[in-house]
């Protein structure tokens, strides 16, 4: 069996008129660490090489043509693509159902190489949601796509950068809907999530915080008994299996405490409360990660960036920044 250390990393080429084509290929413009395949379309690839001036300076070859086991030449941009062609016309920063659906099925077929042994792992380029719609894809985003693909059933998003990690309970929903997915079985599974990602980060004793679902975390009671009655208990279970967890902390105080290196990780109780702090430190820095999956997903902490796709301008340090944190996990086994 190949070792998973030498195996390439995936890279998704996300929604073709975003930005996406453009930080992929300024990224292996600029070099990479680690040996990398890209899961998208040559013809579109090419044309942002065009857009960034770069395309005397970058190959691009379909993967499958590369002798086996052969070192994928520096800049060289491998692909592959079981997808049709997208149209070369196809414009710039506006929602299209060919890219949409490209950008779900460039995804589904990372997905099914990572599951079968053949990368180290998925660092995922942006897609556009309302695209994908248009395409005949109804998923809320990334993170469900993935964990039904690969048929996982406990799974997170976490999202982290240099000076905070935060995993959430409840994802893409209502928030009028968020209260009555706050179960004792949805904390735990979270609490256990954040353990695990911080192991794979190379933690060794995990300091997980977890941040309460009402204001004061309920005041005892007086604001909500979403504490008491469910996230008190499911952090005392996780005491009981070994974890080092304390909270429920109030919301307005313990992304400050994690910064100054109180905990290791934040388990927030709902998408803008965990997002919000994150993404204030810069999203140039952010990167998402599914937790859970039976393989390594890191993606960038920003969207497909329309109002800029195909100037040249677009930064791939988040990029960079999910493609370093996907080779650290992935040096670790997947417990």
């Amino acid at each position: 069996m190949t070792a998973l250390s030498s195996l390439p990393l995936g890279i998704t080429m996300g929604d073709a008129a975003g930005i996406g084509p453009e930080l992929i290929v300024s990224l292996i413009h600029q070099g990479l660490p680690h040996p990398t395949v890209v899961y998208g379309d040559s013809g579109i690839l090419r044309r942002a090489a065009k857009a960034l001036g770069l395309e005397q300076h970058v190959t691009i070859v379909d993967a499958d043509t590369l002798p086996e086991g052969s070192a994928i030449p520096e800049q060289t941009i491998a692909v592959r693509n079981r997808w049709q062609a997208l149209p070369a016309d196809l414009p710039f920063g506006e929602i299209n159902a060919a890219a949409g659906r490209g950008a779900y099925e460039y995804l589904c077929h990372a997905i099914d190489d990572a599951q079968a042994g053949r990368i180290r792992g998925i660092v995922t380029a942006p897609l556009h949601k309302k695209a994908m719609q248009a395409g005949g894809i109804d998923a809320p985003g990334h993170t469900e796509i993935l964990a039904e693909r690969s048929n996982t059933q406990d799974f997170a998003m976490m999202l982290a950068n240099h000076e905070l990690r935060v995993l959430l309970v409840t994802i893409h929903m209502a928030l009028a809907d968020v209260p009555s997915h706050i179960t004792f079985e949805a904390e735990l599974r979270a609490i256990r999530l954040a353990h695990l990602a911080c192991k794979q980060a190379g933690i060794a004793v995990p300091r997980i915080a977890v941040a309460g679902l009402n204001p004061h975390a309920g005041e005892d009671g007086k604001f909500g008994l979403e504490e008491q009655q469910v996230i008190t208990p499911a952090i005392q279970a996780a005491c009981a299996e070994g974890m080092h967890v304390t909270g429920p902390w109030p919301g307005d105080t313990i992304f400050m405490r994690a910064r100054k290196g109180e905990f290791d990780v934040v388990v927030a109780q709902y998408h803008d409360q965990g997002l919000i702090p994150v993404k204030y430190l810069g999203v140039d820095e952010g990167v998402n990660v599914t937790v859970g999956l039976p393989f390594v997903r890191t993606s960038v902490d920003h969207g497909t960036a329309f109002d800029i796709a195909g100037k040249g301008i677009a930064d791939p340090s988040s990029l960079r920044e999910a493609f370093e944190m996907a080779l650290r996990m992935s040096a670790a086994p997947i417990a």
